[in-house]
C-alpha cells in the first residue's frame, strides 16, 4: 500500500515510526529511572531504623566497603533528589514525544483524505480524468 502513496505520506509515516520507536525508548529509559528511584527512596527510609552508630557497607562494583551513616544519607538523599529531576524530565519529553506523534499523525490523516478525496487539485495524480470507477 504504502507504495501508491504520496512521497509527502510516506515521510510522514517515516517519522511516525522515528516517534514511535523515541516514545519506546524514553517509556524505557523513565521506567528504569522510576525503579532506580523507588530503590534509592526505599533504601533512604530504611535508613531512618538504622542506628547512626551502626556499621554500614555499599557496594562499590564487585566490593563492599564500610561507610558513614552520615555520608551514606547524604548520597542517597542527593540520588533521590537526582532521579526525580530525571523522571520528571523523561515525563515531559514523553509527553512532547506524544503530542508530535499526534500532530503528524493529524497531518497524515488530512493528507491522505486530501488525497483521497477525489479534489484533483495541481498535482492532478495517476489516471488523469475519467480513471475513476465504473
Amino acid at each position: 500500500m504504502q507504495g501508491n502513496l504520496p512521497p509527502e505520506a510516506q515521510e510522514k509515516i517515516e517519522e511516525l515510526q522515528d516517534l514511535q520507536e523515541t516514545a519506546q525508548q524514553v517509556a524505557e529509559q523513565k521506567g528504569q529511572a522510576e525503579a532506580a528511584l523507588n530503590e534509592s527512596e526505599t533504601a533512604l527510609n530504611a535508613l531512618d531504623d538504622i542506628d547512626e552508630d551502626a556499621t554500614m557497607y555499599r557496594q562499590i562494583g564487585e566490593i563492599l566497603v564500610e561507610a558513614e551513616y552520615e555520608e551514606a544519607n547524604e548520597d542517597l538523599e542527593e540520588k533521590v533528589e537526582s532521579l526525580e529531576v530525571r523522571v520528571e524530565q523523561l515525563g515531559k519529553q514523553e509527553e512532547r514525544v506524544q503530542e508530535q506523534f499526534e500532530s503528524l499523525q493529524q497531518e497524515l490523516q488530512q493528507m491522505l483524505q486530501g488525497a483521497g478525496g477525489g479534489g484533483g487539485g495541481p498535482m492532478g495524480g495517476p489516471g488523469g480524468p475519467g480513471a475513476g470507477g465504473a
